[in-house]
Protein backbone atom coordinates (compact mmCIF):
# COMPACT_ATOMS: atom_id res chain seq x y z
CA UNK A 1 0.00 0.00 0.00
CA UNK A 2 2.65 2.32 0.77
CA UNK A 3 3.02 2.67 -3.39
CA UNK A 4 -0.42 3.96 -3.67
CA UNK A 5 0.24 6.04 -1.12
CA UNK A 6 2.92 8.15 -2.79
CA UNK A 7 0.78 7.70 -5.81
CA UNK A 8 -2.04 9.63 -4.17
CA UNK A 9 0.46 12.24 -2.58
CA UNK A 10 2.03 12.43 -5.79
CA UNK A 11 -1.37 13.16 -7.42
CA UNK A 12 -2.28 15.61 -4.90
CA UNK A 13 1.31 17.87 -5.43
CA UNK A 14 0.75 17.63 -8.83
CA UNK A 15 -2.89 18.92 -8.81
CA UNK A 16 -1.06 22.32 -7.03
CA UNK A 17 1.39 22.45 -9.83
CA UNK A 18 -1.57 21.84 -12.44
CA UNK A 19 -2.96 25.16 -11.05
CA UNK A 20 -0.48 27.11 -10.84
CA UNK A 21 0.86 26.51 -14.51
CA UNK A 22 -2.63 26.96 -15.63
CA UNK A 23 -2.00 30.79 -15.02
CA UNK A 24 1.12 29.99 -16.93
CA UNK A 25 -0.39 28.89 -19.73
CA UNK A 26 -3.07 31.12 -20.34
CA UNK A 27 -1.32 34.23 -19.68
CA UNK A 28 1.39 32.28 -22.96
CA UNK A 29 -1.10 31.49 -24.56
CA UNK A 30 -2.86 34.64 -24.71
CA UNK A 31 -0.44 37.27 -24.24
CA UNK A 32 3.10 35.16 -25.61
CA UNK A 33 4.60 36.12 -22.64
CA UNK A 34 5.88 33.89 -19.48
CA UNK A 35 5.23 35.84 -16.26
CA UNK A 36 7.95 34.07 -14.06
CA UNK A 37 6.65 36.65 -11.19
CA UNK A 38 3.38 34.16 -11.16
CA UNK A 39 5.15 31.63 -8.41
CA UNK A 40 5.53 34.99 -6.09
CA UNK A 41 1.78 35.41 -6.53
CA UNK A 42 0.82 32.50 -5.68
CA UNK A 43 3.52 33.17 -1.96
CA UNK A 44 1.81 36.35 -1.45
CA UNK A 45 -1.61 34.88 -1.85
CA UNK A 46 -0.47 32.40 0.83
CA UNK A 47 0.45 35.37 3.20
CA UNK A 48 -2.43 37.11 2.61
CA UNK A 49 -4.65 34.31 3.44
CA UNK A 50 -2.57 33.57 6.60
CA UNK A 51 -2.59 37.19 7.72
CA UNK A 52 -6.15 36.74 7.76
CA UNK A 53 -6.70 33.39 9.11
CA UNK A 54 -4.10 33.24 11.71
CA UNK A 55 -3.83 37.33 13.22
CA UNK A 56 -7.73 38.24 12.12
CA UNK A 57 -9.36 34.77 12.95
CA UNK A 58 -11.38 35.13 9.94
CA UNK A 59 -12.69 31.87 8.72
CA UNK A 60 -10.30 29.72 6.66
CA UNK A 61 -12.44 29.36 3.59
CA UNK A 62 -13.44 33.05 3.68
CA UNK A 63 -9.44 34.39 4.00
CA UNK A 64 -8.56 31.92 0.83
CA UNK A 65 -11.46 34.24 -0.85
CA UNK A 66 -10.13 37.64 0.18
CA UNK A 67 -6.48 36.22 -0.83
CA UNK A 68 -8.17 35.50 -4.36
CA UNK A 69 -9.55 38.81 -4.67
CA UNK A 70 -6.57 40.77 -3.19
CA UNK A 71 -4.49 38.18 -5.89
CA UNK A 72 -6.21 39.43 -8.61
CA UNK A 73 -5.89 43.24 -8.08
CA UNK A 74 -2.09 42.36 -7.50
CA UNK A 75 -2.37 40.28 -10.47
CA UNK A 76 -4.22 43.02 -13.23
CA UNK A 77 -1.35 45.89 -11.35
CA UNK A 78 1.25 44.03 -12.57
CA UNK A 79 0.37 43.56 -16.17
CA UNK A 80 -0.67 47.71 -16.25
CA UNK A 81 2.46 48.54 -14.84
CA UNK A 82 4.90 45.99 -16.07
CA UNK A 83 4.00 44.20 -18.64
CA UNK A 84 1.77 46.68 -20.79
CA UNK A 85 4.26 48.99 -21.22
CA UNK A 86 6.38 46.32 -23.41
CA UNK A 87 3.45 44.92 -25.00
CA UNK A 88 5.46 45.69 -28.72
CA UNK A 89 9.12 44.87 -26.71
CA UNK A 90 11.45 41.92 -27.79
CA UNK A 91 10.78 38.54 -25.94
CA UNK A 92 14.16 39.12 -23.80
CA UNK A 93 12.81 42.60 -22.25
CA UNK A 94 9.79 40.93 -21.06
CA UNK A 95 11.47 38.14 -19.53
CA UNK A 96 13.90 40.23 -17.61
CA UNK A 97 10.88 42.30 -16.23
CA UNK A 98 9.42 38.97 -15.12
CA UNK A 99 12.38 38.26 -12.88
CA UNK A 100 12.46 41.88 -11.37
CA UNK A 101 9.10 41.59 -10.70
CA UNK A 102 9.89 38.21 -8.88
CA UNK A 103 12.35 39.45 -6.90
CA UNK A 104 10.22 42.61 -6.20
CA UNK A 105 7.86 40.67 -4.60
CA UNK A 106 9.87 37.99 -2.85
CA UNK A 107 11.42 41.53 -1.04
CA UNK A 108 8.65 42.83 -0.17
CA UNK A 109 7.38 39.88 1.57
CA UNK A 110 10.25 39.75 3.73
CA UNK A 111 10.36 43.70 4.48
CA UNK A 112 6.34 42.64 5.63
CA UNK A 113 6.43 39.63 6.85
CA UNK A 114 10.26 38.78 8.20
CA UNK A 115 12.63 35.75 7.30
CA UNK A 116 11.22 33.76 9.87
CA UNK A 117 9.04 30.83 8.66
CA UNK A 118 5.20 31.30 9.22
CA UNK A 119 3.23 27.89 10.31
CA UNK A 120 -0.05 28.09 8.01
CA UNK A 121 -3.26 26.66 9.67
CA UNK A 122 -4.66 23.90 6.77
CA UNK A 123 -8.06 25.53 5.11
CA UNK A 124 -8.98 22.10 4.36
CA UNK A 125 -11.48 20.82 7.42
CA UNK A 126 -12.35 17.41 5.76
CA UNK A 127 -11.17 14.33 7.58
CA UNK A 128 -8.86 11.92 6.23
CA UNK A 129 -10.18 8.81 4.03
CA UNK A 130 -9.28 5.48 5.21
CA UNK A 131 -9.45 2.90 2.80
CA UNK A 132 -8.63 -1.25 2.90
CA UNK A 133 -9.40 -1.36 7.15
CA UNK A 134 -6.69 1.52 7.05
CA UNK A 135 -4.03 0.30 4.96
CA UNK A 136 -4.58 3.55 2.69
CA UNK A 137 -5.27 6.64 4.59
CA UNK A 138 -5.80 9.61 2.03
CA UNK A 139 -5.49 13.34 3.72
CA UNK A 140 -8.41 15.67 3.29
CA UNK A 141 -5.58 17.89 1.46
CA UNK A 142 -5.38 15.56 -1.08
CA UNK A 143 -8.70 14.73 -1.69
CA UNK A 144 -9.38 18.51 -1.63
CA UNK A 145 -6.57 19.35 -4.14
CA UNK A 146 -7.26 16.50 -6.50
CA UNK A 147 -10.91 17.25 -6.92
CA UNK A 148 -10.74 20.86 -7.16
CA UNK A 149 -8.12 20.63 -9.93
CA UNK A 150 -10.09 18.88 -11.49
CA UNK A 151 -12.78 21.15 -11.21
CA UNK A 152 -11.35 24.13 -12.46
CA UNK A 153 -10.11 22.65 -15.07
CA UNK A 154 -13.38 21.69 -16.19
CA UNK A 155 -14.11 25.15 -15.66
CA UNK A 156 -11.41 27.01 -17.49
CA UNK A 157 -12.28 24.85 -20.55
CA UNK A 158 -15.68 25.44 -20.91
CA UNK A 159 -15.78 29.54 -20.05
CA UNK A 160 -12.54 29.45 -23.14
CA UNK A 161 -14.66 27.29 -25.59
CA UNK A 162 -18.32 28.47 -24.56
CA UNK A 163 -18.66 32.02 -23.63
CA UNK A 164 -18.05 35.01 -25.83
CA UNK A 165 -14.97 36.16 -23.71
CA UNK A 166 -12.89 33.08 -23.69
CA UNK A 167 -13.68 33.23 -27.85
CA UNK A 168 -12.20 36.52 -27.15
CA UNK A 169 -9.18 35.06 -25.66
CA UNK A 170 -8.93 32.31 -28.41
CA UNK A 171 -8.66 34.90 -30.98
CA UNK A 172 -6.01 37.54 -29.39
CA UNK A 173 -4.06 34.27 -28.68
CA UNK A 174 -4.24 33.55 -32.71
CA UNK A 175 -3.75 37.12 -34.14
CA UNK A 176 -3.99 40.36 -31.99
CA UNK A 177 -3.89 42.35 -34.39
CA UNK A 178 -6.92 40.81 -36.51
CA UNK A 179 -8.71 40.57 -33.14
CA UNK A 180 -8.25 44.63 -32.68
CA UNK A 181 -9.84 45.35 -35.91
CA UNK A 182 -12.91 43.22 -34.96
CA UNK A 183 -13.26 45.28 -32.36
CA UNK A 184 -11.85 42.83 -29.51
CA UNK A 185 -10.52 45.19 -26.10
CA UNK A 186 -6.89 43.43 -26.29
CA UNK A 187 -5.63 44.96 -23.14
CA UNK A 188 -8.59 44.85 -21.71
CA UNK A 189 -8.92 40.71 -22.61
CA UNK A 190 -5.07 40.29 -21.34
CA UNK A 191 -5.52 41.75 -18.39
CA UNK A 192 -8.66 39.69 -17.79
CA UNK A 193 -6.11 36.62 -18.27
CA UNK A 194 -3.64 37.77 -15.36
CA UNK A 195 -6.45 38.32 -13.06
CA UNK A 196 -7.73 34.45 -13.57
CA UNK A 197 -3.91 33.54 -13.32
CA UNK A 198 -3.79 35.29 -10.03
CA UNK A 199 -6.86 34.52 -8.86
CA UNK A 200 -5.68 30.54 -9.43
CA UNK A 201 -2.21 30.98 -7.96
CA UNK A 202 -3.67 32.39 -4.53
CA UNK A 203 -5.63 29.25 -4.38
CA UNK A 204 -2.76 27.00 -5.24
CA UNK A 205 -1.04 29.06 -2.18
CA UNK A 206 -3.49 28.01 0.22
CA UNK A 207 -3.43 24.31 -0.62
CA UNK A 208 0.14 23.98 -1.31
CA UNK A 209 0.97 25.66 2.28
CA UNK A 210 -1.78 23.53 3.68
CA UNK A 211 0.14 20.46 2.51
CA UNK A 212 3.52 21.89 3.26
CA UNK A 213 2.50 24.31 6.37
CA UNK A 214 5.67 26.43 6.19
CA UNK A 215 5.50 29.84 4.73
CA UNK A 216 8.71 31.83 3.90
CA UNK A 217 9.03 34.83 1.12
CA UNK A 218 10.66 32.05 -1.40
CA UNK A 219 7.58 29.74 -1.06
CA UNK A 220 6.53 30.17 -4.29
CA UNK A 221 9.96 29.95 -6.21
CA UNK A 222 10.61 26.07 -6.95
CA UNK A 223 7.05 25.52 -6.81
CA UNK A 224 6.40 27.98 -9.70
CA UNK A 225 9.58 26.68 -11.80
CA UNK A 226 8.04 23.28 -11.33
CA UNK A 227 5.05 24.45 -12.77
CA UNK A 228 6.27 26.25 -15.86
CA UNK A 229 7.98 22.90 -16.59
CA UNK A 230 4.59 21.22 -16.32
CA UNK A 231 3.08 23.37 -18.72
CA UNK A 232 5.74 22.97 -21.03
CA UNK A 233 5.70 18.98 -20.64
CA UNK A 234 2.32 19.22 -21.45
CA UNK A 235 2.12 21.67 -23.89
CA UNK A 236 2.17 25.28 -23.01
CA UNK A 237 -0.61 26.90 -23.83
CA UNK A 238 -3.29 24.04 -23.46
CA UNK A 239 -4.80 23.79 -20.53
CA UNK A 240 -5.75 19.96 -20.35
CA UNK A 241 -2.44 20.24 -21.18
CA UNK A 242 -1.03 22.06 -17.85
CA UNK A 243 -3.37 19.48 -16.13
CA UNK A 244 -1.72 16.30 -17.08
CA UNK A 245 2.16 17.87 -17.04
CA UNK A 246 1.25 18.63 -13.70
CA UNK A 247 -0.03 15.37 -12.84
CA UNK A 248 2.86 13.96 -14.10
CA UNK A 249 5.48 15.68 -12.78
CA UNK A 250 3.98 15.75 -9.30
CA UNK A 251 3.87 11.83 -9.59
CA UNK A 252 7.37 11.38 -10.74
CA UNK A 253 8.64 13.62 -7.85
CA UNK A 254 6.71 12.03 -5.44
CA UNK A 255 7.95 8.30 -6.52
CA UNK A 256 11.50 9.61 -7.22
CA UNK A 257 11.82 10.65 -3.20
CA UNK A 258 10.37 7.77 -2.19
CA UNK A 259 12.31 5.12 -4.50
CA UNK A 260 15.30 6.93 -5.58
CA UNK A 261 16.49 9.82 -3.78
CA UNK A 262 15.11 12.71 -1.99
CA UNK A 263 18.17 15.01 -2.83
CA UNK A 264 18.06 14.02 -6.73
CA UNK A 265 14.14 14.13 -7.05
CA UNK A 266 14.56 17.86 -8.56
CA UNK A 267 17.03 16.69 -10.97
CA UNK A 268 14.88 13.91 -12.04
CA UNK A 269 12.01 16.07 -12.82
CA UNK A 270 14.17 18.61 -14.65
CA UNK A 271 15.68 15.98 -16.44
CA UNK A 272 11.98 14.99 -17.94
CA UNK A 273 11.47 18.48 -19.32
CA UNK A 274 15.31 18.25 -21.37
CA UNK A 275 14.03 14.65 -22.78
CA UNK A 276 10.74 16.17 -23.35
CA UNK A 277 12.15 19.10 -25.47
CA UNK A 278 14.27 16.92 -27.25
CA UNK A 279 11.69 13.89 -28.31
CA UNK A 280 8.16 16.90 -28.67
CA UNK A 281 9.62 20.27 -28.27
CA UNK A 282 5.97 21.25 -28.40
CA UNK A 283 5.01 19.00 -25.39
CA UNK A 284 2.32 16.42 -24.90
CA UNK A 285 -0.69 18.27 -26.06
CA UNK A 286 0.80 21.05 -27.43
CA UNK A 287 0.54 22.28 -31.22
CA UNK A 288 3.54 22.80 -33.43
CA UNK A 289 3.40 26.35 -34.72
CA UNK A 290 5.18 26.91 -38.32
CA UNK A 291 6.60 30.56 -38.72
CA UNK A 292 6.97 31.84 -41.90
CA UNK A 293 10.74 33.13 -43.22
Amino acid sequence: MDFFTYLVSGLSLGSIYAIIALGYTMVYGIAKMLNFAHGDVLMIGAYISFVFMNQLGVDPALSVLLACISCTVIGITIERIAYKPLRGANSLAVLITAIGVSYFLQNIALLVYGANPKSYKSVVSIPPLHLFNGALSISGESIVTILLCILIMIALTTFINKTKMGQAMLAVSEDRGASTLMGINVNGTIALTFAIGSFLAAIAGALLCSAYPTLTPTTGAMPGIKAFVAAVIGGIGSIPGAFIGGLILGVLENLSKAYISAQLSDAIVFSLLIIMLLIKPSGILGKTNIEKV
